[in-house]
């Protein structure tokens, strides 16, 4: 078994096919697109292949370290231009193929008019540890 991650962009990544963002859509669309959602972990939940998953609200703040005694440099709120992460579901399947297989079908939830967003998603491996070397 292999774990991905599987990131939602509100922006970012290639221009999607729907541009339309979600506080534009009405309530009952989100509403669908939030069922679908709890629908596709559920149904991996029986599989065994759902980890975890979380929404993610827009607002964030970049931190970085600026040295001892001095505090925290941010960056933020997020500009207009930054990329910013809507969510993000692990799974842990089988295979590279089983992972785009599901981000393929993550990508189809329904947007404005009900209609399959066809969004981007990022699919992102965890890193393993390289096997131990013996002599």
């Amino acid at each position: 078994m292999a774990k991905y991650l599987l990131l939602k962009h509100y922006r970012g990544g290639p221009t999607p096919l729907t541009e339309t963002p979600m506080d534009q859509w009405a309530p009952e669309e989100v509403s669908a697109h939030i069922q679908y959602m709890n629908d596709f972990a559920a149904r991996l939940e029986g599989t065994g292949e759902y980890v975890d998953g979380q929404a993610l609200s827009p607002e964030g703040t970049f931190v970085r370290y600026d040295g001892e005694g001095r505090p925290p440099v941010t960056d933020g709120p997020f500009a207009e231009t930054k990329d910013l992460i809507a969510g993000w579901m692990v799974i842990d399947v089988d295979s590279y193929d089983r992972a785009l297989e599901l981000a393929s079908e993550l990508s189809a939830a329904p947007g404005v008019g009900g209609k399959p967003l066809h969004e981007w998603l990022e699919l992102r491996p965890f890193l393993t540890m390289p096997p131990a070397v013996t002599e």
